[in-house]
């Protein structure tokens, strides 16, 4: 089955390349390479960590010669449960007698990668967050403030259903701990509770004074209420005294017609993530089913907020709403070529008028619509914010219509060929596309993006914990964090197979290896200088 499904693949790529020479008409570009494990062109593989084989892992960070990986699963020894009532119905097969799954390693993993060929686990911390009476929290988004030495954790309530967790409340909080102190094992010294669940986070240092630095959160709601947040920006300047401030807040739903009732939407008008400017002016916001929108936010980043005061941000659209959106638009009943408008993330292009975003869409085991044909990228022409419009989109082959022939029912419900975190320099994206691998798109031309590499690890052999939505189908790869470049290399987190670490050798390569850091969710180092028009 699977030789024949590899055949097909090669077939339909040999009649893409016959007609369309790898892009087609209309600005869509269509990356061949990605979709098969174990295959490559123009990375290198430097070095590579499995995490204990535990899968599940979650968001990277780096502080000086480590990196630190969350996990998107707890402490339990949960299968998952899919039973609606009080009973418990694995969703995973158990792998012990007693009917349950070992939770391997369920902490933040320290990785030592002062040699980059030869990464390795030196320390595990917050086991404690994650279990006993913390069970069911996920150790989920990571960031580092490396001026203050603060590593920062979100920690939220995982899935029953999608995380192997079992049924828990909801707590949620963002963990700060002092790298000063050791950064192999770290004590907290902070804790903040946010006004609303969090989901997403960028970190953003003000680049007029170092010592000021702001959180924006995403908190989805489907709510219409204006006074429900979607968007908090926290200043986080004293997390070492643990003092936390709220100095916006922004909802729009209530700008969408029909919003107030959420089926209009298919329950799905909400921010997932938001990316600011470098210099924190505007912030384009993913909205999901809502598309694609950009906000002023200058008046956070010039500090203009006055002291116990909350700015509203309600009004501040620079895109009015209903923000332009995309394929099947608002409502989406799925497997058509047009695709979900699912809008994951929302980034600039550093130092010009364009913007990308990203759709996340997964497999039907998720919910009907989703599956083929997955989610792609888009590249927009942002100069005038009024009026974002589509200049081209990235697909890759498991995207096309030319692919659904070799759907089988395990990829179409447990698989996910689909964009998800990317980093930009100023002319390449590099994009964790879940099981597409890591995707190098040459976005010089954001009207026709074309692919200029791609790394598909070869799986490992068996995992603790397979991802219940993303890793349970036949490909056993799902590239998911936004790449962090480190003097030259790109560091990135396959849920299921580890720590990666890469050397990119294609088209603009000099672009990355010019880098000494730059993630994609903060304006650390690179990304300011990128953002004045340096580093090209």
């Amino acid at each position: 089955m699977v030789v024949r499904r590899r055949t097909l693949v090669a077939v339909v790529i040999v009649a893409l390349f016959a007609t369309a020479g790898g892009t087609a008409s209309g600005g869509v570009g269509i990356g061949p390479g990605g979709g098969t494990p174990g295959t490559s062109q123009n990375f290198e593989l430097v070095g590579h960590d499995p995490l204990f084989n535990r899968g599940m892992n979650a968001a990277p960070a780096i502080f000086d010669n480590y990196v630190y990986v969350g996990n998107r699963s707890d402490g339990s020894d949960s299968c998952g449960d899919s039973d609606p009532g009080p009973g418990v119905t694995p969703v995973l097969e158990p792998t012990n007698p007693d009917g349950t799954c070992t939770h391997v390693h369920p902490g933040i993993l320290v990785v030592d990668i002062a040699d980059p060929a030869a990464p390795a686990v030196v320390g595990e911390l917050g086991e404690e967050f994650v279990s006993g009476a913390d069970v069911g929290q996920t150790a989920r988004e990571l960031r580092v403030w490396p001026e203050q030495k603060l590593l920062m954790v979100m920690y939220f309530r995982c899935s029953r259903i999608i995380h192997a967790c079992p049924q828990t409340d909801q707590r949620f909080s963002v963990r700060f701990f002092d790298l000063a102190a050791s950064p192999t094992d770290p004590p907290l010294i902070a804790t903040y509770t946010p006004s609303r669940l969090p989901h997403e986070m960028y970190l953003w240092i003000d680049p007029t004074n170092p010592a000021r630095a702001l959180l924006w959160l995403s908190t989805p709601t489907t709510s219409a209420n204006p006074a429900t947040a979607n968007l908090i920006i926290t200043d986080i300047s004293k997390a070492h005294s643990g003092v936390f401030r709220e100095v916006a807040r922004g909802n729009w739903n209530q700008f969408f017609p029909g919003a107030a009732d959420p089926a209009n939407y298919d329950f799905d008008l909400a921010l997932h993530s938001m990316t600011p400017s470098a210099d924190g002016t505007r912030t384009y916001l993913a909205y999901l089913r809502g598309g694609f929108g950009i906000l002023d936010t200058s008046k956070v980043a010039r500090n203009l907020i006055p002291a116990g005061t909350v700015e509203n941000l309600n009004d501040d659209l620079l895109t009015p709403a209903p923000f332009p959106t995309w394929g099947a638009g608002n409502r989406c009943a799925g497997h058509t070529a047009e695709g979900c408008a699912e809008s994951h993330s929302a980034v600039p292009f550093p130092g010009r008028p364009f913007a990308l975003t990203i759709d996340e869409v997964y497999g039907t085991f998720t919910t009907p619509a989703f599956g083929w044909p997955w989610g792609w990228a888009r590249t927009w022409n942002v100069a005038q914010p009024r009026r974002p419009h589509i200049l081209g989109e990235y697909k890759l082959l498991q995207n096309t219509e030319a692919f659904r022939p070799s759907v089988d029912p395990a990829t179409e419900q447990f698989t996910s060929y689909s964009s998800h975190n990317p980093t930009l320099t100023r002319n390449v994206a590099l994009d964790a596309w879940h099981s597409g691998g890591l995707q190098a798109i040459d976005i010089e031309d954001p009207g026709s993006p074309t692919q200029s590499g791609w790394f598909s690890p070869a799986p490992l052999a068996s995992v603790a914990l397979e991802d219940p939505a993303l890793s349970r189908g036949p490909i056993k790869v799902v590239m998911w964090s936004f790449p962090i470049v480190r003097n030259g290399l790109i560091y990135v987190v396959d849920i299921r197979n580890g720590l990666y670490v890469l050397r990119y050798t294609g088209p603009r390569a000099d672009e990355v290896r010019a880098i000494g850091f730059l993630e994609g969710n903060s304006n650390l180092q690179d990304a300011l200088t990128l953002a004045a028009g340096s580093l090209e």
